[in-house]
């Protein structure tokens, strides 16, 4: 069994949640939604992070609007909808639970 796909796999399941996390805060271009996800040690690129924003828009979670840009075609700008902000609340206290079970389960007995 190989580590690194098992690492690829835990990754790939936290992406949306990170997505949402990350348009919580207000609208994104996806090029800083990369960027951000970089800063925080999880790579993603663009062949992956639009049919995921895709998908999600389709799902009602998230939003767009276009911008026009100075220095090339317009830009979409992604922001969570009301439904997405419902449903990031869930998932966070999922989150909670799961990374409560899980440390719980891997700590050591003193």
């Amino acid at each position: 069994m190989n580590v690194e796909n098992t690492k690829a796999q835990m990754r790939k399941g936290v992406l949306e949640f990170c997505i949402l996390s990350i348009l919580s805060d207000g609208e994104h271009y996806p090029t800083e939604i990369i960027e951000r996800m970089k800063d925080g040690k999880l790579l993603i690129v663009e062949g992956t992070l639009y049919p995921l924003l895709t998908r999600l828009k389709n799902d009602g979670l998230l939003s767009y609007r276009w911008v026009e840009s100075q220095s090339g075609p317009p830009r979409k700008y992604f922001t969570l909808t009301d439904e997405g902000r419902v449903f990031l609340t869930g998932l966070l206290e999922s989150w909670r639970e799961l990374t409560d079970s899980v440390n719980q389960i891997i700590q050591k007995p003193n």
